[in-house]
C-alpha cells in the first residue's frame, strides 16, 4: 500500500509489479481447480485456528474482568 502512496519511479515500478503478481495469481487460481481447493482448505484451517485463539483470549479477558485485579507492588505480611 505504501508503494501506491509514494511517487518515486521505484515505488511506481514496485506497485506495477505487485499488481501484475496479483493478476498472475488470480489467473492461476482460475485455471487450477486443485490449487483453488487446497487454498480453501488452508483458509478454513487458518480461520479455525484464529477462532480458537480469539476464544481463548476472550476467556482470559472475561476471567480478568470478573475477578479482582491483581495488586501491584510488594506484599506486606503482618
Amino acid at each position: 500500500m505504501l508503494s501506491s502512496a509514494l511517487r518515486s519511479k521505484k515505488a511506481i515500478s514496485i506497485n506495477i509489479d505487485i499488481m501484475r503478481a496479483f493478476a498472475r495469481y488470480r489467473a492461476i487460481l482460475i485455471d487450477s481447480n486443485d490449487l483453488r481447493s487446497e487454498i480453501r482448505t488452508l483458509d478454513d484451517k487458518v480461520n479455525k485456528v484464529f477462532k480458537f485463539l480469539l476464544d481463548k483470549i476472550d476467556a482470559l479477558h472475561q476471567n480478568r474482568v470478573e475477578g479482582k485485579p491483581n495488586k501491584l507492588g510488594y506484599k506486606h505480611y503482618d
